[in-house]
């Protein structure tokens, strides 16, 4: 076995991550470098194995001395921003992470692109604070059905000892808000409750379920347009969780077309294309889905365009502000992930999820 393919050995896991990473000698020539930093770099692997990585960064001295560092035991990890040299491009702002490793003479460097890590740390955040929604919907919804059913009893119980025509009004009101209420709990419990029913899925079949729904209930005034990728495979997931996240997606895109439809220019385009080499989530995927449902509204009002996602918020007035909550719960089911670009006349809701 050839030094090279020793070492792709020992070091392919590299070649799952997302980030950047060389393994460097002491002398600080690349042992080996993973498919990211190929990209990057632009440039193959067989051509980066074996120069100097200092010479790829525009101040190639900085890394010299981080690596005689690592090399001397003078720190465990070393952290600084530098600015990768690319083929053909302009050169690529990074975050550099020197470290050492467990045997002698091999140091790790990692480069994170630092509107990567913006976009990481976006993308975190966004899936923590939907596992807390997860957690805060379920136990306050569990919380407020359990008097629900008492207050409706109470009522009903009390309109049957009352005469009085009047009277009977007001236990109307008590019983259609408690109505009201169930509902919005069992809207909010729905994603927890259901079974996650996996198939084969065309996301074509999916986004043309949609379009019928949608043209029913805006028969005039809304052109739906469709730009497919045919190209795009089946891929296991749960079709009718789907229909329901891009439905709500749309028909939210709608509600805010409501000027354009009465005047007759409103157009809402599903586009789907394959994404290579994508990372989110945390993780890189050799491919991915990209559906992209774009309306030609007034956009996302910048006092939540934070917040979309979160739920009980809406830019509407009476929105229940749970469909983009749910929607974004059954694409993360299927361990993806909505972005939303938003601006007035144009916005652009991202679906991503892994294909195989």
């Amino acid at each position: 076995m050839s030094k090279s393919t020793s070492a792709y050995a020992r070091f392919q896991s590299f070649d799952l991550l997302a980030t950047l990473v060389a393994v460097v000698r002491s002398d600080g020539s690349v042992l080996f470098a993973n498919s990211a930093l190929e990209d990057a770099l632009g440039t193959s692997r067989r051509t980066i194995e074996g120069s100097l990585l200092a010479e790829s960064f525009t101040e190639p001295h900085i890394l010299k001395n981080a690596l005689e560092g690592a090399s001397s035991n003078e720190y465990a990890a070393l952290r600084y921003d530098a600015w990768l040299k690319r083929l053909n491009h302009e050169p690529l702002p990074v975050h550099v992470i020197v470290a050492q490793t467990e045997k002698q003479g091999e140091v790790i460097v990692e480069l994170l692109p630092l509107e990567a890590q913006a976009k990481q740390d976006r993308e975190e955040r966004l899936i923590d604070q939907a596992q807390a929604n997860k957690e805060l919907i379920r136990n306050l919804a569990h919380e407020i059905k359990n008097p629900l059913g008492g207050i409706r009893g109470a009522a009903q119980l009390l309109e049957m000892e009352i005469d009085s025509r009047e009277l009977k009004e007001y236990t109307q009101v008590i019983i259609h808000e408690a109505d009201r209420l169930q509902t919005l709990v069992d809207r909010l419990l729905a994603p927890h409750r259901r079974p996650h029913v996996v198939g084969d899925v065309n996301i074509h079949e999916v986004c043309e379920r949609v379009r019928s729904l949608i043209l029913a209930e805006f028969p005039r005034g809304l052109r739906v347009q469709r730009e497919y990728d045919t190209s795009i495979p089946e891929f296991r997931g749960d079709r009718e969780q789907l229909i329901q996240a891009v439905l709500n997606i749309a028909h939210n895109a709608c509600q805010a077309l409501a000027e354009r439809i009465a005047a007759g220019d409103a157009c809402l385009r599903f586009r789907t294309r394959v994404a290579r080499q994508v990372t989110f989530g945390k993780q890189r995927y050799r491919l991915a889905l990209e559906l992209h449902v774009i309306d030609n509204g007034p956009g996302v009002p910048d006092s939540i365009k934070d917040r979309i996602f979160y739920p009980l918020v809406s830019g509407r007035e009476g929105g229940s502000g749970l469909g983009l909550t749910l929607a974004q719960t059954f694409v993360q089911q299927h361990h993806g992930l909505i972005e939303c670009d938003s601006v007035p006349g144009h916005t652009d809701f991202k679906l991503l999820i892994p294909l195989p």
